[in-house]
């Protein structure tokens, strides 16, 4: 039996050990980034190494990355992070190829996924104008890039096919002001 005076601090209590037991949920997921039903893991690591005591441990040996080439450096995150993405063209297996394109990031609903709006003019000939007009490209989006929001100027690369629609990588995220809208003329 509680006394009513107990009441309030057990409320207090319970809240705490709430907020606790979801920020060890939190931790975990952030540490192993294991939220697949399969353990996930990059194949050119080896996890079972034994460790020599007091040899220090070199970055290649718990992270593989790799230079994409072009003229485009790794992000940070890409580098430090413990996220595992087959698709991720610095941590994974994608080689970028063909074309590199720009555009104005129009959605992020998919998993991994946005969706690229690249504006352009067309030439009337009957007339002697030109008309607006647009194409949607989809996108694989690595986990490396972090604070994304629609309306960015995001650089692609081409490459493999990953998936019925996507054949295009991130490459690169610039912040533009504003929301979408037609400004490349």
């Amino acid at each position: 039996w509680l006394h009513p005076l107990h009441v309030p601090f057990f409320r207090h209590l319970c809240c705490v050990l709430d907020l606790l037991v979801v920020w060890d949920i939190i931790s975990m997921a952030e540490s192993l980034q294991q939220v697949e039903r399969c353990y996930q893991k990059q194949p050119t690591i080896f996890e079972n190494k034994k460790r020599i005591l007091g040899r220090r441990v070199a970055r290649n040996e718990l992270r593989f990355t790799r230079n994409v080439g072009l003229g485009f450096k790794a992000p940070r995150h890409a580098v430090e992070s413990n996220y595992v993405d087959k698709k991720c063209p610095f941590t994974g297996d994608v080689s970028i190829r063909g074309r590199i394109l720009t555009g104005v990031l129009a959605t992020m609903k998919m998993k991994r996924t946005i969706t690229i709006r690249r504006d352009y003019l067309h030439y009337i000939k009957k007339y002697n104008r030109f008309e607006k007009r647009h194409k949607k490209i989809s996108a694989h989006m690595s986990p490396a890039f972090l604070d994304v929001q629609i309306g960015d100027l995001v650089t692609v690369g081409q490459c493999r096919p990953l998936s019925k629609t996507v054949r295009f990588n991130v490459l690169k995220v610039s912040k533009i002001g504003g929301a979408k809208k037609f400004s490349k003329f």
